[in-house]
Formats: structure tokens, sequence, C-alpha cells
């Protein structure tokens, strides 16, 4: 407000310091109020107030509303300020009405009016003025209005440099508004010819504009390569003193170019044009030798100037990726900042090499630094450089020196930030295994990872070190040597015995001749194990004891003791029970010819995309070298808990086999092995049904808005499983398609069915998949999901095959994204939830229905779906001890809508009556319809 006191308004003046010498919060209100009357019962009353008195009394509302105090009069008065012809009047008026106006107030026209009569004044300032207002305003209806005015000031050969600079921001401003705003055809040559103005301010200003009307229409606005590369040439190439006005202590407008080399980043090196690409290739050249040069000033703002520039210029000698001469010299140039004492260049030089790293011509160089980057990872002070070294530690690795690096991750893993831990666990077992020569080595790096930092090793991790052993016959009685070993240690991790129980199961006969690891001694080390552990690697635990069973027919009695004793639990998790029960009967039951051929040595695996490589992807995108890639082997684990163990037809006995077409969820049977599972139903008789081979198709998209895993969808030829899970308003799922027939699915394409509209509501992204899906086999396909605002309905996936010899085949599968996956369950008192529930008790806040209930009436299981669809169950909160209530928040970008649900049952009638309550309406009845009928 100070250039506002020197314009003379002495009533402002008295009035702020009023406001500064109030003792208290009240005093100041009561002020305000006092001088509100006053400016109000002056608008009303007084109709002859000069230009002077109404700038006055705006600028004190404009004061008040900076307060924070609500403001609901004086807009005409500052839109008559617009047409005053001084400076000051004019400058107050846009200035309110770009704080105070709102886009829909019925003065808008009033306003526009007068903005484009200032627009065609002769006077720049007024000129100015009303752009900057456009700018601040920045609507669409402002972006409409002027679409014609502000392009036409821009090219204009009359308009002065100071009026197109102005325009040119605005024009960005409301391209980003309404990008239809900007006029093809001769207009875009003109914009580019901007970059040729000699007025620096204006070429700055239209450099902002044409960077981003590049990214939309790159091919139309190519021709703005070569002009920036010219303007760039006499930049670099000119001297402090002669860009005088434009110079930054001593760095000839470090602005302007860096704009120009960001600009340049969104096209491929210039071919077309030899000329072109050399004198840029002289620029960057150019840009390099100064930095070499000594400073020509000790101030700090020299330094980032200049750094500035040359960052940029090596991003785009990056981003060419074509001169070998230049990315040698600016990872030397790079190399020299590892060592500076300033923490921000160290911290961009390392990012910078990590990209460099990954191009053939510098990847040589960056290796030569590698000392000084295992150095930054174990010695400094902040955290994100030490963990961009170990990003270039990652980058910089091939087979010369993956075994130095890896050993040099994991001694400084063991005192790793723990914010940086599982993206080093993810890396090193990249690592470990695209450069292994020697997959004991791998054995030995994996285990490693798990003793130093089991907690943030992921199921990927130890999924994979089972697969590779399993698919490697020469590194299989060394990894079970070695893991047997490892369990012996006092403090063992749970994945650890996970690694130790799936490959002694398999292999532990290999070790078995040395009485310190015999058959009794495996057993009791895994067995003393599994009290400690969680009931997923129990049930593991118990296929391995099993498997032992016919290993070593020795132990067969101490092990079906442990399956009788288990069996005969009262286990809180029936799943375990269920299991020792199905292995012990499987162990009487069962021939010995029988029990092997069950129970036979795992397949060895095909190989699929790495999962490891994924997730880095996911946690890091960007920011994984492609020359990281490798293959993966199908998940031997894809699901956990029921089916935690059953990585092929051999652990079948571990699952419910009353359901055996579920089978291929989660599994990884080979077309061979499918018989062997009638041999089992066969000899098990009446314990077990079989429903392979059926022809229904059940399709239980329904069941899927209680739970979150399990078949969503199976008929003779394909089954579609799914896992998912959710945190706020972000979801991610599995998808897992199995092949049922005996031939090859061709042509396998699952598409996302969701109009745009809606995506713009729930975003879903689905990754390709391989185009054939042999017989007997599975693929996975990922899913994320971002709900940004709430919708109805779910999106629906449409897979396209042929089978061999057949027609094409098309399913229709709606997917389990129903809004009430983004619930967040929420504790809530009984004197909380009614208060709520009567706050939300307008019409459209709620919604209600009576139904039928399901014969017969079922409360525990409308209990458990409640707690499945996503909301709290609140126990002892309604009066009736029948009716169930729930409370939950969806997360969603937009907004957080809290929800609360009312069940009331009637056992005469058998009937149910559902009350949703939310604070948004189409929630509110997208919820009931979800639900009616359910229970």
């Amino acid at each position: 407000m100070a250039p506002v006191r020197g314009d003379g308004m002495r009533g402002l003046a008295v009035f702020i310091s009023d406001i500064r010498n109030c003792k208290s919060k009240e005093a100041e209100i009561k002020r305000i109020n006092k001088e509100l009357a006053n400016i109000r019962s002056k608008f009303k009353g007084d109709k002859t107030l000069d230009g002077y008195q109404k700038k006055k009394y705006v600028c004190k509302l404009l004061f008040i509303f900076l307060l924070g105090h609500d403001i609901d009069f004086g807009q005409m008065e500052a839109v008559n300020l617009l047409s005053s012809n001084k400076y000051s009047e004019k400058q107050i008026g846009y200035l309110f009405i770009s704080v105070l106006v709102n886009t829909n107030s019925d003065l808008i026209k009033l306003i526009i009016q007068s903005i484009k009569n200032d627009l065609q004044s002769r006077n720049p300032i007024h000129v100015n003025l009303a752009l900057q207002c456009i700018a601040n305003i920045g609507s669409r209806d402002m972006a409409e209005a002027f679409s014609t005015e502000i392009p036409k000031l821009l090219v204009s050969g009359d308009t002065m440099d100071v009026v197109k600079q102005s325009a040119a921001l605005c024009l960005l401003r409301l391209y980003r508004t309404c990008p239809d705003i900007i006029p093809g055809g001769e207009w875009t040559s003109r914009i580019i010819h901007l970059l040729n103005d000699q007025h620096m301010g204006v070429v700055t200003a239209a450099t902002s504009l044409i960077d981003a009307l590049v990214k939309k229409n790159p091919d139309e606005y190519k021709g703005c390569v070569s002009l920036a590369v010219s303007r760039l040439s006499r930049i670099v190439t000119a001297s402090y003193t002669d860009l005088q006005d434009y110079t930054y202590y001593f760095v000839p407008a470090p602005w302007l170019s860096v704009k120009l080399l960001r600009l340049l980043q969104n096209y491929n090196p210039p071919t077309e044009d030899p000329g072109v690409r050399g004198r840029l290739n002289e620029c960057l050249e150019t840009i390099l030798n100064k930095a070499q040069e000594p400073p020509k000033s000790k101030k700090v703002q020299h330094s980032n100037a200049k750094n500035a520039v040359l960052f940029e210029a090596i991003n785009l000698i990056i981003h060419n990726d074509s001169e070998a001469n230049l990315l040698v010299r600016a990872c030397n140039q790079l190399g020299q900042f590892l060592s500076n004492r300033e923490t921000n260049l160290r911290y961009l030089a390392l990012e910078s090499m990590c990209h460099l790293a990954t191009s053939e011509f510098s990847h040589e160089a960056v290796k030569k630094h590698q000392e000084v980057v295992i150095l930054s990872m174990k010695m400094e002070k902040d955290v994100s450089v030490r963990q961009q070294a170990v990003d270039l530690l990652y980058a910089m690795c091939d087979r010369t020196n993956a075994e130095e690096i890896v050993q040099e991750m994991l001694n400084y893993l063991e005192t790793a930030d723990y914010s940086i831990r599982e993206e080093m666990v993810l890396k090193v077992a990249i690592l470990a295994e695209k450069y292994a020569t020697d997959f004991t080595w791998y054995v030995d790096v994996i285990l490693n990872l798990i003793r130093i930092a089991g907690d943030y090793v992921s199921e990927e991790v130890w999924y994979r070190v089972i697969q590779i052993v399993i698919n490697r016959e020469e590194v299989q009685g060394y990894a079970a040597k070695t893991v047997f070993e490892a369990l012996q240690a006092p403090a063992c991790h749970e994945n650890m015995v996970k690694v130790g129980g799936y490959i002694v199961g398999e292999f532990g006969n290999l070790i078995a001749g040395d009485s310190r690891s015999a058959p009794m001694v495996q057993f009791k080390l895994l067995h003393s194990k599994y009290h400690l552990c969680s009931s997923m690697t129990r049930a593991l635990l118990l296929s391995t004891y099993i498997k032992f069973i016919n290993l070593f027919p020795e132990i067969r009695t101490t092990i079906q003791d442990v399956f009788r004793q288990h069996s005969n639990l009262r286990s809180a998790d029936a799943e375990l029970q269920q299991r020792a029960s199905e292995y012990l009967q499987l162990s009487i039951v069962a021939s010995t010819d029988v029990l092997a051929t069950v129970l036979e040595e795992m397949p060895s695996f095909p190989e699929r995309e790495s999962s490891i490589l994924a997730v880095l992807k996911k946690k890091k995108p960007g920011r994984v070298p492609e020359n990281a890639e490798i293959r993966d082997n199908k998940s031997p684990v894809p699901n956990s808990g029921h089916n935690a163990h059953s990585a092929q037809n051999n652990h079948n006995a571990s699952v419910n086999i009353s359901n055996a077409s579920s089978d291929l969820l989660g599994l990884s049977t080979p077309p061979a092995t499918q018989s062997q599972t009638g041999t089992l139903i066969d000899v098990l008789g009446d314990i077990y049904s079989a429903t392979n081979g059926n022809s229904n198709v059940i399709n239980n998209a329904k069941k899927f808005v209680f739970k979150n895993n399990g078949v969503l969808f199976e008929n003779d030829l394909l089954q579609i499983g799914v896992k998912s899970e959710y945190r706020q308003n972000l979801g991610r799922l599995g998808l897992y398609y199995g092949n049922k027939t005996q031939t090859a699915l061709t042509n396998f394409v699952p598409t996302l069915q969701w109009s745009a509209e809606d995506a713009l509501k729930l975003n879903v992204q689905i990754k390709a998949v391989e185009p054939t899906l042999e017989a007997g086999a599975q693929i996975q396909q990922l899913l994320t999901a971002e709900c940004i605002d709430q919708y109805t309905g779910s999106p629906s996936i449409v897979i396209g095959f042929r089978v061999s010899g057949g027609a094409p085949q098309k399913i229709n599968v709606p997917l389990p994204l129903t809004i009430n996956k983004f619930f967040e369950p929420t504790e809530m008192n009984a004197e909380s939830f009614f208060a709520r529930w009567k706050n939300l008790g307008g019409e459209q806040q709620r919604a209600q229905r009576v139904f039928k209930a399901q014969q017969p009436l079922d409360l525990p299981g409308a209990r458990n779906k409640l707690m499945g669809f996503g909301m709290q169950l609140l126990e002892g909160v309604d009066p009736n001890p029948d009716n169930m209530v729930c409370a939950g928040i969806i997360h969603t970008q937009a907004h957080k809508v809290g929800c609360l649900l009312r069940l009331e049952p009637n056992k005469q009638a058998q009937m149910f009556r559902l009350t949703i309550r939310s604070s948004l309406e189409h929630v509110t009845k997208e919820m009931c319809d979800l639900l009616a009928d359910q229970f």
C-alpha cells in the first residue's frame, strides 16, 4: 500500500494507522465496521464523488478485503474508475476488479467493454493495465471475449515493445485456460518470428508462449527451431557489455537462454539443415567452454545464473544424444561438480549423470567417477543427494563393475535411511540378476538382502529368487544348503522363512546326505519358526511339510502328527485348519505313486517381463534406465493367503479342491500336468468334488462390491481373476487371465471400455499384454485407478481373442471399480453418528430402499458384506442391536465425501430397509443402488 500513500490519500493512511494501533481483534472489527458504514453511505448518498474520492474508498475496501473480511459492495465504483484517464485511478480500478470481482458477476459485460476501450487506446500504459487485468482474471470468458484483440496486438507492427511483451504473457495465461484461443494458419509464422524481435523482453515473453504452443502442436511450430538457434547463438557469443540491459551479474540474458534451450528440447536434433545443427553444436560448446572460465564475480547470483544456463545446455545435449564429444565433455564438467561445496550443484550433477549413463557415447565416461559417487552415497549429509547417488550407481552398472557396485550398495544398506531402503533393495535385486555370471553369487546377494533389510524385501524379490533356483539345476543344491544355514540364525526374518520353506521343500533331498541337514533336522528347523510366522507363511510351511512326506518317507509319522494336531486344534484361522486336514487325508489315502505324482518337483517357469523392474518403475517413473531391462518369470505366488503356495499343480492339494477350476488364478500349471488334478480327485473320492470342465459361465462382478480378490469371470475358455488394493483415492488392480483350453488364444487384446467424460472422474490406466495366451498358461495385466471426482457405475474390460480354428470371441466384464472402493472406514460413537445423521437429513442428501431379504434372512452375512463394502461397522451405536450402522469417507481428488449407512432388518416380514445419507446427492444414490437387493 506504500505507493498509494504516496499518492496523497491521507484518509487511507490514517485508516491503516488506526487498524495497526488496534489493541484487540474486537477493536479492529469495530473500526472496520465503522469505516464500511462510512464508505457505504458515501457511495449511496453522495452522487458527486470525484475520481480521487472513489479511488480512496476503493483502496480502503481492498485493504479491508486483504485483512480477511468479506466485501459485498463497491464493485460499480471500481468499474467507474476504469473510465478515468488518470493512471492511478485506473490502476486501482483494475486492481479491485482483478481481486474482488467474480467472473459470474452482472458487471462482467461492463468490465469487458471498458477493457476493450483501453486495448484500443493509444496510451501504452492503459493497454498494459487492461492486459494485466485480463491475465489476472484468466477465465474462459476473458479468453473468448479477447481472442481476436490480443493476437493482433502481439503481431502488429504498430504495437510498442512493452505492450507486445504484456500481450505475449497475457496470451500464454489465456492459452492455459482455453487452448483454442490461438489462431492457426498465417498467425503461426507471425508468432514464431517474434523470436527475431529486436527487443529482448518481447523475445523472452514470446519464447515462453511458443514453448507452450509447441508442446501441443510441435509440427505446426517446427519453424521456431532455426530462429531459436540463431537467437541463442547471438546471446552466447555476445559479451556481457553487448546486452547490458539484459545482463545479470555478467551473464548475458540467462533467463532467455534457459527458455531457448528448453524450447529446443521439444524437438529432435535438426537434421534437415546441417548449418543449423552446426551452429547449435557451436553454441553448446561455447557454453561448456565458458563454464571452465574463471568466475567474473564471487557473488552467488553470478554462479547461479551461469550454472542455470550450463545445466540446461547439458539437458539439451542429453536430449539430442547424438554428439559423442559433447556428451563426454558434459560428463567431465558434471564430474567436477561432484566435489563442489554447494549441495544443490552436487545433486544436479548426480541427476544429470544418471541420464548420461544411459547413453552409449558417455557411459564409460560416467564410470570413471564411480569412486566419488560411492563416497557420495555413504558420506553425503543430505538424504536426497545420497538417493541420487544410489540412482547413478544403478544407472552406471554393467558387467565389469556389477559385483563391486552391488557389494557397496549392500554394505550401505545396513545404515541407509529408511526412506530409500525399499528402492535400494529393488535395485540390488535387479542388478544381481541382470549381471550374474555365477548364480550362486545371485543367491548369496538375495539372501543377504533379506538378512539386512528383510522388512523392505517385497514379494516380487523373494518370488524371483525361487524362480531362478527352480529354473537352474546347477544352483539348486547350493541354494538349499545356503538357505538352510541362514535359517539357523537365532533371529530370522519371515521372508527368509518363506524362501527357506519353498527351496528346502523342493530341494531338501540334495542336502539330506549330510547329518547336519538330515530330513528330521530340516523339518525341526523349519517347524521351530512356524509359531513366529503369519498365516500366509504358516500355510506355505504346511505345504513344505507335505512335500517332505514325498521326499523323506521316514519322517511321515512325525509330520502326520503335526497335521493331526492342527486339524483337531480350534484354530482362529479356518484356512490353516482345513489345509492341515486335507494334507493329512492326502498323506493317508494316496498311494506312494500317486503322492509322488501329485507332489513332484515344480516345473520351470516361463519367461515374463520383470515384475521387480515394474515395481521400481512405478516407484520412480522416468528414473529407471532403459538398459536395466531384464526378463522375469511369472510369480510362483501371485496370491497371498488362500493360494499362497499354489505355484503349480504340485501344490494343488493346498487349496480347497471343491473349486478346482479356480486353480488357474495364480497358477503356472503346464498343460501336461492338468490330468494330475483328475488323479487326485479320483483317489480322494467323496472327500472332494471337482468342477473342472463344467460348461457354466460364472460372472461374479456383483460380488466384488464386497471383496477385492477372487475369480471375476469364468467360462469354458477363459478364467479371469483379480487382486486389488486401494489407498485413499488411488487403486491398483492385477487381472489374471487363465487359458483353460488345450490350444493357444491368439489376438488376445483386453480393452478398457470407459467414456472420455467418465475418465475425467475416474482415471484408469491399463498396461498392454502379450497378444498370445498359451494353452494352460496365465498372464497378468496391471491397472491403476485414480478417483478424481464422484462418478457412477464402473468401467468394463472387453477381451477379444480367437481360439484356434474357431470364430473370434468377445467377453465384456465389468471391473470391480465401483466408487465404494475408495472408502476409508471411520470410527465414531453414537452421539457423533446421530448428530451427523441429523445434519445430513436434507432431501438431496438421503436415499432409502425397502427390499425383500434373500431367504433366509442372514444377519451375520449382512454384517460381513457391510464390512467388505469398505465402511466401518459401528458396534453398539444403534439402540436396536439387530440394526447395522456404518460410517466412512469416500476419497476423491476433488472432495472427501462423508457417508452414513443404516440397515434395518424386519425378521417377521423377511425385509430390509436401507438408508444412506451423504453430503453429495449422486454419491447417496449410487451407494443405495450398489447395496439394494444384495442382502
